[in-house]
């Protein structure tokens, strides 16, 4: 049975930073993982990617340079540093794993398997 399951998340002031990680089991850490965010009223947001091995990444305009992901496949643990979060980081935050591919070539929401239950994270003004 596979499992992802994030903790990290709570209310910060903008400026703040927090860190996210997901714990995976259940099946081979070995493809692309990503973190994707919905706020209340949005759609669903890729926000940041990773290959299996850690050397490539993508991420959203919109968090470049603040936020960076990260994977310790040893461990069966993705990671999101967030830092400078802004109010309209405020969102739930969700773990997915990709579940066939190494590479992350396909960063669209239906092509990730697996999904952690989210962890919201607050920004306030």
């Amino acid at each position: 049975q596979v499992q992802l399951v994030e903790s990290g998340g709570g209310s910060v002031q903008a400026g703040g930073s927090l860190r996210l990680s997901c714990a995976a089991s259940g099946y081979t850490f070995n493809t692309c993982m990503g973190w994707f965010r919905q706020a209340p009223g949005k759609e669903r947001e890729g926000v940041a990617f990773i290959a299996t091995g850690g050397g490539i990444t993508y991420y959203v305009d919109s968090v470049k340079g603040r936020f960076t992901i990260s994977r310790d496949n040893a461990k069966n643990t993705l990671y999101l540093e967030m830092n400078s979060l802004k109010p309209e980081d405020t969102a739930m935050y969700y773990c997915a794993a990709d579940g066939r591919f190494r590479g992350c070539a396909y960063r669209d929401s239906g092509n990730f398997r697996y999904w952690g239950q989210g962890t919201q994270v607050t920004v306030s003004s």
